[in-house]
């Protein structure tokens, strides 16, 4: 069952238009720097929260309202699939208020939104925990935003009246200690979200770091037989430790919250995450999207409905998919630059074969595979095999030293150059 059925934004962001009607499970982005991959995924946890994210949490560097391009009507319209029918909103940016005029209320997302950011910043929306209780949505927490530093250390609630989440480390630390379900969850999730079978990411015994730090804290075995503290860990590790945690969380106590107001767990699930490969070795970027779909079934025992959006810039991510993607289900959108306008079209997922044919693929739209430098030299040396004019033979010669230095000898255009050369006699002496 699809939750976000269709995003249009005119007149906002990078593109006087932007429109997605994603489909009900794997949805990718591509498209490069600044062009608005990110502002999609900002505009599309608004549509389905009623807040962005830095207006949550003011200590977030990204997530910010969106704003008119100009001064033509700057609007946004979206549908979400709400639990007795869809909930169509067109909404308007008041430039009187600086807002966006969307009424008051509960928002119409019947399931839960779960948002990774490329900073290292979390967010969750629970239907349950979050306008779920109250008819004054003021007396009720929006939603859980993240700093970077707070899905680690925890979220307080503003002026220190308490803590909304105790954190990775704490919960961790708390989960091992009991055993149980949720550190079993943990660890089937870290597991399905490892970088390959002979490196499995797997809990290690608590420590303490420090003689002034009293907590306990995790660590991960790493397949040079330390176990390294959680914080110590590498970028990479630390962003799926996150995401593996803020999963587990957001469903362990989406089952409390279920189970304390006696009310029906959601079967619904949407996952946003902003540049997917961002940290991961080649090998990692190579499983995560697949790895993902298989922690989100490992979340519960009755089968949910996930619906996945991704930003990407890595070909092997998209690669990676030639063999999971279901043109019945899933869908691909693409931000390209056209002379100086931004537009975005839905693409069909044809199979490359490999990274460096995505490479040159709409996707990426690079002209080779190739460094900067040898493009350039196959280039100028392609611009003398279709000369129909005398060619200098000197400079045949030439190119052909630089392309012997600058290219593997099994290069495939090396072997070209040699044959049509040869054929035609330019390197005879």
């Amino acid at each position: 069952m699809i939750m976000l059925k269709k995003l249009l934004i005119r007149n906002v962001g990078p593109a006087p238009l932007m429109e997605m009607e994603p489909g009900p499970r794997l949805n990718l982005i591509t498209g490069d720097n600044g062009l608005g991959k990110s502002f999609l995924l900002d505009t599309a946890w608004w549509a389905m929260t009623r807040k962005w994210p830095a207006e949550v949490n003011s200590k977030l560097t990204t997530g910010r309202m969106a704003l008119p391009n100009s001064n033509k009507k700057a609007v946004i319209e979206f549908v979400i699939k709400g639990k007795t029918r869809d909930y169509e909103r067109e909404v308007p940016f008041s430039r009187a208020s600086q807002s966006w005029n969307l009424e008051k209320g509960r928002p119409g997302s019947p399931g839960i939104v779960i948002y990774a950011m490329s900073d290292e910043s979390y967010a969750l929306w629970d239907p349950l925990r979050n306008y779920g209780n109250s008819q004054n949505t003021d007396e009720n927490v929006a939603a859980y935003v993240f700093s970077p530093n707070e899905i680690w250390d925890g979220l307080e609630l503003p002026n220190e009246k308490g803590w909304l989440c105790n954190g990775l480390i704490r919960d961790w630390a708390l989960w091992q200690t009991e055993g149980g379900r949720r550190f079993d969850l943990l660890k089937k999730v870290l597991a399905a979200l490892s970088p390959s079978e002979e490196e499995k990411l797997a809990p290690g015994n608590l420590t303490r770091i420090s003689i002034k730090d009293v907590r306990d804290v995790p660590t991960i075995k790493m397949p040079y037989k330390q176990e390294v503290p959680v914080i110590n860990a590498s970028s990479a590790i630390k962003r799926i430790l996150a995401l593996a945690y803020l999963l587990v969380w957001a469903w362990e106590e989406h089952l409390q919250a279920a189970k304390i107001s006696r009310k029906k767990i959601t079967n619904q699930i949407i996952l946003l995450v902003d540049e997917i490969e961002a940290h991961l070795h080649p090998t990692w970027q190579r499983r995560i999207i697949p790895a993902l779909i298989t922690a989100m079934d490992s979340l519960s025992q009755q089968k949910a409905d996930v619906q996945f959006v991704f930003t990407t810039h890595a070909p092997l991510v998209m690669a990676s998919l030639e063999t999971v993607f279901d043109g019945t289900k899933d869908k691909w959108f693409d931000i390209d630059l056209r002379g100086d306008e931004v537009s975005m079209a839905s693409r069909e997922f044809q199979k490359q074969t490999d990274a460096a044919a995505w490479l040159t693929s709409e996707a990426f739209n690079m002209k080779s595979a190739r460094s900067l430098e040898a493009e350039n030299l196959t280039r100028r040396a392609s611009a003398l095999l279709d000369s129909e004019e005398d060619v200098d033979k000197n400079a045949v010669r030439a190119i052909h030293e630089e392309l012997i230095k600058k290219l593997t000898p099994y290069d495939p255009f090396l072997t070209t150059w040699r044959y049509i050369c040869s054929k035609k006699g330019w390197l005879d002496r």
